[in-house]
């Protein structure tokens, strides 16, 4: 489903080059949970927004069911990114301003595919799924940091996308709420059939996936089930 072929990321920092990555190859299949593990500064992060159509490698490919995404014009990324992945972060990035239920509605509103009110409808619903569904017209600053985080993967499922791709779902969280977050993603992958490609420190979280790729130096040095 998704593809890196031969991906290299380089930034340059005044006169010297920093490579994050390096001859990353790797293929995603549908409905597989993907654990990328390794140490801080290994270049997890960079992996996950090179898979997302969020950030471009420096050179390599990443395909997406055969097409080449990574030499897209910024417009037609977007348009994948809207339409067929979600994004969860490790900070939430909910806005201040809107209530929880606006928040998980923008996305669709943004896109411009669905009625106002089915986009309202949808997004109850999948508050309810997530067990929000007294806190429509709550202010994130309201909620918990686990609550934000639900709120967070609601609206990454607004679009329904076919990946969702999660960097450090439960960093942010205490072990308890971390859990619950966990068996939601989990859920997620077996009822919604969806694939999820996740960075992690969390043992736990990585222990439920269907394989783990680690990550040293920019390069991946293990590839398990």
């Amino acid at each position: 489903m998704l593809e890196a072929k031969n991906v290299y990321k380089e930034y340059t920092i005044g006169q010297k080059n920093l490579v994050v990555l390096r001859e990353i190859n790797l293929k995603i299949d549908k409905n597989e949970i993907l654990a990328i593990v390794g140490p801080s500064g290994a270049g997890k992060s960079t992996l996950l927004n090179i898979l997302g159509g969020l950030d471009r490698p420096t050179s390599g490919k990443v395909f997406l069911d055969g097409q080449d995404i990574s030499e897209l014009r910024e417009s037609q990324q977007a348009r994948i990114r809207n339409r067929r992945f979600g994004f969860v972060f490790q900070f939430y990035h909910l806005l201040s301003e809107f209530s929880v239920l606006e928040n998980v509605m923008l996305p669709a509103i943004l896109q411009n595919s669905i009625s106002r009110k089915e986009a309202e409808n949808k997004a109850r619903d999948l508050l309810d799924a997530c067990g929000l569904g007294q806190r429509f017209n709550h202010r994130p600053s309201e909620l918990s940091g686990g609550e934000q985080q639900r709120v967070a993967i609601a609206r990454a499922l607004i679009n329904s996308p076919q990946i969702l791709f999660c960097d450090e779902p439960t960093g942010n969280l205490d072990s308890t709420t971390g859990k619950q977050i966990q068996n939601l993603l989990l859920r997620l992958n077996r009822e919604k059939n969806m694939t999820i490609v996740l960075a992690t420190h969390a043992k736990e979280l990585a222990k439920d996936a269907d394989r783990m790729i680690l990550i040293q130096d920019g390069q991946i040095i293990k590839d398990s089930k």
